[in-house]
């Protein structure tokens, strides 16, 4: 059971470790970079760049950290081990709620801007960036602390 343990522990971290990473890269350098770009320029490239993320290792780390994290930390409770059960709850639901984040903000601005086409950029932008950004702060900062708590519960078990 150690073995099973150790390894959805291992899973979960690495899987959440990856998304925070792909939300740090885009806080760090992509939406800096976009940034400085013509509206219409920002508009195609976040277009372009929603499609092609909806792909199986994207969905593969994605969902996976949250159903790895699930199971992680129940068997941390059937386990009855509380210094793996506390960081890992709270990495799991951490996790979860970077979820219900992209599912309420981000994919709904996705959708709005893939909708808005290349007609009238400057709206497109104005509709989508700020508000974007800062949700996607929030899922870096969410998955982050929520690495660091898998990390945690992977070092007490």
């Amino acid at each position: 059971m150690d073995a099973v343990r150790t390894g959805l522990l291992l899973a979960a971290t690495l899987t959440t470790g990856l998304v925070a990473g792909l939300f740090y890269a885009f806080s760090i350098s992509v939406l800096p970079a976009l940034r400085a770009t013509p509206a219409a320029v920002l508009v195609e490239v976040m277009q372009r760049v929603n499609r092609a993320i909806l792909n199986g290792w994207f969905f593969l780390c994605f969902v996976g950290a949250l159903v790895l994290g699930l199971a992680a930390a129940i068997l941390a409770a059937v386990d009855g081990d509380p210094g793996v059960l506390a960081p890992a709850t709270i990495g799991f639901l951490l996790y979860a709620v970077q979820i219900v984040v992209t599912r309420t903000v981000n994919i709904p601005l996705n959708d709005a801007l893939d909708a808005a086409g290349t007609t009238d950029p400057e709206a497109a932008r104005r509709a989508f960036e700020a508000r974007w950004v800062r949700w996607n702060h929030v899922r870096t900062w969410l998955c982050t602390v929520s690495f660091g708590a898998w990390t945690w519960a992977l070092l007490a078990a």
